[in-house]
């Protein structure tokens, strides 16, 4: 605590924002002056969770953050005249205990099974992401450029996400890269692999930064996973490895992939429970419309090393870099909360192995090619499905705990049925004029 207020003195802060998040990722904030910082960081600011989705009823509103002192970051984007300190929170129950809604509590406990288990959880994920031009009146988003896949001339944004990943630097968080994405219009942004909590912090900082930045060149940002129909939607491919001590857990260089058994155990426990988690990891309506054939999104479940269109992808590392063993889980997108996403990928993969599972043999093909053989089964088509799977899910309602489980799906069905009562533009155009 006393190193967080010298560093707050002497970064001249004038106001510190607390962040939290809702369960379904999206962040909130509550200002206070520096004044009120070492209150904040002893006691905690009590605020009123009735009004956050998915957090309390009224006859139980009163909540209270505690600022985690770890997570302390100026704001690089405020003015000079109102220099601001960001903490993220923790947020408690009035009983003093940790809330069971708080979204990084939830993972808090995934990772006490993992050490408990002998093992640390590191990820890196990769975010993508679109920039749109700002206009009035246009009915469709308009993409800022019309270049492809690490394209260099006629990228009008490589000066912005320079600038993005100095802000990120700044802020503490290291990009091991930056590039243009397949689709025109398209980013991605690279973290550095670390603790699962931390990273989960800085996937919620990115958000942030990214639309702050693009914000600032009259562009704007979205991680919305499909925003243009016909070209590729984005995803956040996460890179995850056990570890014990300084130890990759996941390596060993006598297999013909690097993998150890405990990199198959966890491997097929994610196969396994991959449609049980999918509603978390791919929250939204539109997640889906990105989770189909030929748009290098998975929609097989199974694993491979060459194949892109694998669930489960094992990156090729350089000889002698076991520490580097890794697996890349690809359906996930980058509107999930990072918190809840991480935890159910974190206690999924546990399963495999408690459970001794091992996976089938690895797809090196294209799995797209194999549409109607029935050969690998796929990942739920909508989000409807996705519920459903999560419904009946004993793994799931154990990683998020009942409260949390019951409240994301209660909200999610609900998000569901709002947009199956929806007359849409290819409704009108298919069926006005015929019928």
């Amino acid at each position: 605590m006393e190193e967080v207020l010298k560093r707050a003195e002497k970064d001249r802060v004038k106001f510190v924002d607390l962040w939290f998040t809702d369960i379904l990722g999206v962040t909130k904030n509550i200002s206070i002056p520096v004044e009120f910082l070492g209150k904040a960081l002893d006691d905690g600011i009590w605020f009123d969770g009735s009004s956050i989705e998915g957090f309390g009823r009224i006859c139980e509103s009163d909540m209270y953050l505690m600022p985690d002192p770890s997570t302390y970051t100026l704001l690089h984007w405020d003015d000079p005249d109102t220099r601001t300190a960001r903490l993220i929170c923790d947020v408690y129950s009035a009983d003093h205990r940790p809330f069971e809604g708080d979204p990084r509590y939830v993972l808090r406990r995934a990772m006490k099974e993992a050490e408990d288990m002998g093992f640390s959880y590191k990820v890196g994920p990769e975010l993508e992401f679109f920039l749109f031009r700002r206009g009035e009146g246009k009915p469709e988003p308009e993409v800022s450029d019309r270049v492809g896949y690490f394209d260099l001339e006629g990228d009008l944004a490589l000066t912005i996400r320079k600038e993005m990943l100095n802000v990120l630097s700044l802020m503490g968080i290291p990009a091991e890269a930056s590039h243009h994405e397949v689709s025109v219009g398209q980013h991605e942004i690279d973290l550095l692999y670390g603790d699962a909590l931390e990273i989960a912090d800085r996937v919620v900082t990115t958000r942030v930064v990214v639309k702050k930045v693009a914000e600032k060149h009259g562009l704007y940002a979205t991680f919305m996973p499909k925003p243009v129909f016909g070209i590729n939607g984005s995803g956040m491919h996460v890179h995850q490895s056990l570890f014990r001590g300084e130890e990759n857990a996941f390596s060993d260089p006598g297999d013909s992939y690097g993998l150890s058994k405990v990199a198959y155990n966890f491997l097929a426990g994610q196969l396994k429970y991959v449609k049980e988690f999918t509603a978390v990891v791919a929250p939204l309506v539109n997640s889906y419309k990105r989770l189909v054939p030929g748009y290098e999104a998975p929609v097989y479940i199974c694993w491979g090393q060459m194949n892109r269109s694998a669930l489960i992808r094992v990156p090729r590392i350089s000889k002698g870099r076991g520490v580097s063993t890794r697996l890349e889980l690809r359906n996930p997108d980058p509107s999930a909360n990072p918190y809840l996403a991480f935890a159910v990928m974190l206690r999924a993969g546990l399963a495999g192995i408690k459970e001794n599972l091992t996976p089938d043999q690895p797809l090196e093909d294209d799995a797209y090619h194999m549409i109607g053989e029935g050969k690998f089964d796929t990942l739920p088509g909508s989000l409807y499905e996705a519920l459903e799977e999560m419904r009946k899910s004993q793994l799931v309602r154990k990683t998020l705990g009942d409260f949390l489980f019951e409240k994301y799906l209660a909200i999610k069905m609900k998000e569901w049925d709002n947009y199956r009562i929806q007359v849409t533009r290819w409704e009108l155009d298919k069926y006005l004029f015929i019928y």
